[in-house]
């Protein structure tokens, strides 16, 4: 018996603005900065990747001074429609309906909630009173990759059952106004919201890639690295500048021995189904991955489109595989990087 993914949905939030729309905003907000501070800023969003990004508030909310309440307040409740939103779709996509969820897998860490997005939805959309509920909410940019593993573990010792997993992410929320630090500038440039929904399954249908394997790797002594710190103003965003070069460095065990343990070398990988962090990550898995003739043009293609939307992004890019004619036994490789700091790894099968 093997877990398929049946289907990938996503949802953007109403307000979305281009890179260049967003810089009169910018130049407001740091009038009073020098003005070479100004021009490096403005040359940060501008190479940054990113040519748009979608937000659960426009351009005037964000930059306006707000509460950390009032902007929890627009998270909790545009969080909500969106995954009612994208579950109902991914759930179409796979010919199933709410009440043939078994396990529900809510995944956010830009906005608290309590009770989580899954309470919501199970009364939103008439689900099953004993369906099974997980919320994942603290564990980053992994957690879309984190979210699928439990999934799959679920699945795996449950057949004939169905899992849904939702990522919703506003970073948007977690922008601080009066912060004008280079993580804050950086984070700004690169992050965007959204939501997406995955189905998978442990029936007896061949449609959809296999989950081979799964496997989760964790850096010692590297919790400070990526994360956020809680402010009276919100949530402040921690982001280390090593974190690329701490990527790089750990790549060889993070990708061998887990295609090792699978009788498979990288040159068996077929797709590479990466979270784009930002440029610099995407520039240096790229060019650890350049001399064996792998691409990840979708990784790029998603962050220039929408920007990083933390948990959210990995699924971005797998909808993008899910929709290609893929040739049955070719293999894709899933990886995101979060908090931790950790590195999640999925092994797909068509």
């Amino acid at each position: 018996m093997k877990v398929r993914v049946k289907s990938v949905a996503k949802a953007l939030p109403k307000y979305t603005r281009d890179t260049g729309e967003i810089l009169p905003f910018l130049e407001l907000w740091l009038q009073d900065q020098e003005p070479r501070f100004r021009r490096k800023i403005k040359k940060i969003f501008e190479n940054a990747g990113v040519d748009r990004r979608y937000s659960i508030m426009d351009a005037d909310e964000v930059f306006h001074k707000s509460s950390f309440e009032e902007k929890n307040d627009i998270y909790e409740r545009e969080s909500v429609l969106l995954a009612e939103n994208c579950l109902t779709e991914a759930l179409q996509k796979a010919n199933l309906a709410p009440k043939d969820v078994d396990f529900l897998i809510t995944v956010s860490c830009t906005g608290i909630m309590i009770p989580s997005i899954d309470a919501y939805l199970i009364n939103r959309l008439d689900m099953r009173q004993d369906v099974v509920r997980l919320p994942v909410t603290e564990m980053g940019c992994a957690a879309g990759v984190s979210g699928m593993i439990y999934a799959k573990n679920f699945l795996q010792a449950n057949p004939d059952k169905c899992a849904a997993v939702v990522a919703v992410e506003s970073p948007t929320a977690t922008f601080q106004l009066e912060d004008f630090s280079m993580v804050n500038m950086v984070s700004a440039a690169i992050f965007g919201d959204g939501a997406a929904a995955v189905i998978l399954s442990s029936e007896e249908d061949k449609n959809g890639p296999a989950i081979l394997d799964e496997s989760m790797y964790h850096f010692f002594n590297a919790e400070k690295m990526m994360g956020f710190k809680l402010r009276n103003t919100g949530l402040q965003m921690v982001l280390d500048k090593e974190v690329p070069e701490t990527i790089a460095a750990h790549f060889p065990k993070i990708v061998h021995p887990f295609l090792e343990q699978n009788s498979l070398t990288i040159n068996d990988i077929d797709h590479l189904v990466f979270h784009p962090g930002g440029k610099k990550i995407v520039q240096t898995v790229e060019s650890l991955f350049a001399s064996s003739g792998k691409n990840i043009d979708d990784t790029k293609e998603v962050l220039r489109l929408y920007g990083n939307m933390s948990s959210v992004t990995v699924l971005y890019v797998l909808e993008r595989f899910l929709e290609k004619d893929i040739k049955p036994g070719e293999k894709g490789l899933m990886l995101s990087f979060g908090p931790g700091f950790s590195a999640q790894r999925i092994l797909l099968e068509w």
